[in-house]
């Protein structure tokens, strides 16, 4: 079923467009130069939307000179404002912050109890028609809304074949969902104005909860495993989880919730993300380089090096010959180790170098395009090879050349 498509500041999500990647600060929103300069380097690693917390009054004052110094430095990324408990009060005193945001995302089960939950979240939904801003509402398995629940709850204890207590709580996510989004298009907001997340931090629950979503509503989808974890851990969860629901064609943009290591970047969630899209041949970022994992045949460390090295050339080039070469992001290196799977997986790459393992001769083919151009020997094969890609890429995707 065809997914709504939702206009954020210049990003279009959900329809025909690609799925877009989505990140959030960590920084305190108050302090704004620190703020600014993490949504740049989030931006430069290839968010196309961020998200910051407006929590209080100060960061809700923050946004405009925000979101001011990253026009004035050439920045468009849109900037969503995250609001919980407080965001009615917060729109409704600083007008800049609800005109400057790009989107607001609004937790049902955050809004308010009881009575006041309707008019509070109504009071969110009229601000951003008047602003005529979109809305991802954004339903947490750790803060679902307890009314919902409850409800959910009473009614499974009188059935005559009660679900399990893990369905209810997926239920009671999707209600949730459902019923405030139809609730803000009763309110006047647009179907094209609104976004959906349901984030569970087990990935058989979310597959499970998007799956139904898919089914029953046409809303733009955002996807995240929440609390995914630190590391390892959060990198496969999110990717198990994803990769399921994005081969199914379910979801329209992407968040990967890592915890980051002390002292790490943000970026890392934005590379796991573009990295999942670009396995799944959703999308192309980056050049990708091919390296076998080594064996007994390649007991030296030399094509391990080499295949870091050109990742490493290749990364930093990135930010230039996204402009100079377009089309760049979908350059494919081979750096293979010995002759078993070598020369035959360097034909199937753009440009590919099969390197000489234990025992066999101290040579090594370079193919382009599935032919051998070269065989490169002695003591400089990696710098004559860099250099070959580098004259590929300049030959291959010059806007001149292409023409």
């Amino acid at each position: 079923m065809p997914r709504h498509a939702v206009k954020v500041g210049h990003i279009t999500i959900g329809g025909q467009a690609p799925v877009a990647v989505q990140s959030m600060t960590n920084t305190d929103t108050v302090d704004i130069l620190p703020t600014v300069q993490q949504i740049k380097q989030l931006s430069d690693a290839g968010s196309e939307l961020v998200r910051v917390t407006v929590n209080n009054e100060p960061a809700a004052a923050a946004i405009d000179e925000i979101v001011t110094r990253l026009e004035d430095d050439g920045y468009r990324v849109p900037v969503v404002g995250d609001f919980h408990f407080n965001g009615h009060k917060l729109l409704e005193k600083y007008p800049m912050c609800a005109r400057r945001l790009a989107k607001y995302r609004i937790n049902p089960g955050n809004v308010g109890r009881g009575k006041r939950r309707d008019i509070q979240f109504q009071r969110m939904i009229e601000f951003a028609i008047e602003n005529d801003k979109p809305v991802r509402i954004g339903v947490n398995w750790g803060s679902l809304d307890p009314q919902v629940l409850a409800t959910l709850m009473d009614e499974n204890a009188k059935a005559e074949n009660p679900l399990e207590l893990t369905e209810i709580n997926r239920l009671a996510v999707i209600q949730s969902a459902l019923d405030s989004a139809g609730f803000a298009e009763q309110l006047g907001l647009g179907s094209d104005k609104i976004i959906i997340s349901c984030k569970m931090s087990r990935v058989q629950d979310l597959v499970a909860v998007y799956q139904q979503l898919a089914r029953k509503s046409r809303y733009a989808l955002h996807l995240g495993l929440t609390e995914a974890g630190m590391g390892d851990k959060g990198i496969v969860a999110s990717t198990a989880a994803l990769s399921i629901l994005l081969q199914q064609g379910i979801g329209d943009t992407i968040r990967i919730s890592l915890t980051p290591e002390p002292g790490s970047s943000r970026s890392r969630e934005v590379k796991v993300a573009q990295q999942i899209l670009q396995s799944l041949e959703l999308r192309s970022f980056s050049p990708t380089v091919v390296a076998c994992p080594g064996c007994g045949r390649t007991s030296s460390d030399y094509f391990q090096v080499l295949a870091q090295q050109i990742q490493q050339r290749m990364d930093a080039s990135m930010h230039l010959w996204r402009e100079q070469y377009p089309g760049v992001e979908s350059l494919n290196v081979a750096v293979m180790g010995c002759v078993v799977n070598g020369p035959g997986e360097s034909k199937h790459a753009n440009i590919g170098i099969s390197l000489p393992g234990n025992g066999e001769q101290p040579v090594a083919p370079v193919y382009e395009d599935g032919v051998k151009t070269v065989t490169l020997k002695g003591d400089n094969i990696a710098a004559e090879f860099i250099e070959l890609v580098e004259q590929y890429v300049s030959r291959t995707y010059s806007p001149m050349e292409s023409a």
